[in-house]
């Protein structure tokens, strides 16, 4: 059986604040009109002498800034950039046509992002053609400013990260990706609206010794061609107890995939270090309804964690908004894949012609090779504001990464409307949790609702020898009752779970045909 590990902590003592992740202006309020602009400018060009690029330069980059003491760069933007409001650095955008390679046929194009706000860690960003590097250089005519006044003074103000756009004939450019902030990045499918996000990677997250937030000093782009249809970023991290060489391979279609490796050079050694993590908002949903009085029934990114495991298990654990900070470990040995999936597609779930949440990205994680033994880690925040990513997931390997070791990881993401890889038994389409009817407003029994939608609930003979199977640790299981509707191949199970005096119970379901598994398991964590 799958062991699973599981910490419970009360109050957010020693939890420290996410790094800001500014809104994308499709799901936010859009900033005042911007003013007058000068004509569209010239796309952008490296500019200084070439020099030879090699990507083995990026991880050697890496190796000997480990060697170092660590220095934080400077972010000594001056005003008013520094303390832009949200509405105001939003209005900084790139000039129209102005994008690296936006005339060229190479099939993606560049947008440097202006610092500001939070922003304001510089980025160096290098672009490699033939096989040379040369600096792209910050010039402000590249922007418009909004109601601002475009810097005059000649200073260096440099750039935050840079967007990704796709480039097709005879179609207007499409954003694709978004690299900025620390480490995180994001990506899109086709016909998406941004959501969960990506990280190179994190160090204590959610514990009290104080999270650490890795970032990209620098990026080489490589020049794409039509042929390859992929663009090559090269990325070299830095923090206080590691540096890292990284290397994206990105292709966007109706799904974008990024390739990603990359090579750790610790500091320090380090016994929790999150590889692959994501972040997404789960602010009210189905089992959690913080929000009751807001008039949309659900505000989320993504609905849950899918894990498959190394011993071919397929989990689902629905995530949630809870009252005080969870931790949850997973633990495993050289998984196969786990992510953030957005399961509900259908509107009516959320209402909100505003950011279209039934729109956002289901990010999935295939490791590349074998990672050997650790734990899906996943971390839910309390939170009252949908701008803030409260949830978390990451692979926090169980070996420590030691002082002056070597350490490689490879893995694809797929920023998607649904993984390749999924059961192929029945899955959770729906999980719903509340107080059983007529049951005192004071009362610690709970009631759980789960649908599985699979091809097996069509099937009259094998469905009506499904049982389901549940577990409830500490607590005890009642009042268990199933529904099927085999023309919308749902079947329903529905339970109460009476934790008596316990701080919480673990709870855990599975659909069985003759003691064989025809679902994925359904886990969940019930606290008061």
């Amino acid at each position: 059986m799958f062991e699973r590990r599981s910490v419970l902590k009360y109050g957010l003592a020693g939890l420290v604040s996410l790094s800001p992740i500014a809104v994308d202006s499709q799901t936010s309020t859009q900033p005042p009109a911007p003013a007058p602009s000068p004509p569209p400018a010239e796309p952008l060009k490296a500019t200084q002498d070439p020099q030879a690029f090699d990507p083995a330069s990026v991880v050697e980059a890496a190796r000997a800034l480990s060697k170092k003491p660590y220095k934080a760069p400077a972010a000594d933007l001056p005003e008013p950039f520094a303390s832009l409001t949200h509405e105001q650095y939003a209005a900084i955008r790139n000039q129209p046509g102005a994008a690296l390679w936006a005339n060229e046929s190479t099939g993606y194009a560049i947008e440097p992002l202006h610092r500001g706000s939070v922003y304001s860690t510089p980025v160096s960003i290098d672009v490699i053609e033939n096989g040379a590097q040369r600096r792209l250089a910050y010039n402000p005519a590249d922007f418009t400013f909004g109601q601002l006044k475009p810097p005059t003074d000649g200073k260096d103000l440099g750039f935050s990260g840079f967007r990704v756009l796709r480039l097709r004939e005879g179609q207007p450019p499409v954003e694709v990706a978004s690299f900025q902030g620390a480490s995180f990045f994001r990506a899109l499918a086709s016909g998406q609206n941004y959501g969960a996000t990506a990280r190179g990677l994190s160090i204590r997250t959610a514990d009290p010794k104080g999270e650490e937030f890795p970032l990209f000093r620098a990026v080489w782009i490589e020049k794409p061609t039509l042929a390859s249809d992929a663009l090559v970023i090269h990325g070299l991290l830095d923090s206080e107890s590691v540096s890292g060489a990284y290397r994206f391979t990105l292709r966007a279609g109706e799904a974008t995939i990024i390739d990603t490796e990359c090579t750790l050079f610790p500091r320090v050694n380090l016994d929790h270090v999150g590889v692959a993590t994501m972040t997404a908002t789960h602010v009210s949903g189905t089992l959690d309804r913080r929000r009751s009085d807001d008039i949309r029934p659900g505000i989320y990114d993504v609905a849950g964690l899918a894990m498959l495991n190394g011993k071919d298990e397929w989990l689902w654990r629905p995530v949630s908004n809870r009252e005080t900070l969870q931790l949850s470990a997973f633990v495993d040995e050289n998984p196969r894949g786990f992510g953030f999936l957005q399961r509900d597609r259908e509107f009516g779930r959320f209402l909100d012609d505003d950011n279209h949440w039934e729109r956002r990205p289901s990010l999935w994680i295939e490791p590349i090779g074998d990672w050997g033994q650790g734990n899906v880690t996943l971390v839910e925040i309390p939170s009252e504001s949908e701008v803030n990513q409260n949830i978390i997931a990451y692979w926090r390997p169980r070996a420590v990464m030691i002082a002056g070791a070597e350490v490689n990881f490879a893995y694809r993401q797929l920023w998607c409307w649904t993984p390749p890889d999924r059961p192929s038994e029945a899955t959770v389409t729906l999980s719903r949790g509340g107080r059983p009817a007529g049951a005192p407003a004071n009362t610690r029994r709970r009631r759980f609702m789960v649908d599985f939608n699979g091809d097996i609930v069509a099937d009259q003979q094998r469905s009506a020898e499904i049982s389901p199977q549940i577990v409830a640790s500490p607590g005890t299981v009642s009042s268990v009752r199933t529904f099927i509707n085999r023309d919308r191949k749902t079947y329903r199970v529905a339970f109460d779970v009476d934790p008596g005096n316990e701080a919480l119970s673990e709870l855990r379901l599975q659909l069985e045909v003759q003691g064989k598994a025809v679902s994925e398991s359904w886990m969940y964590r019930w606290t008061p």
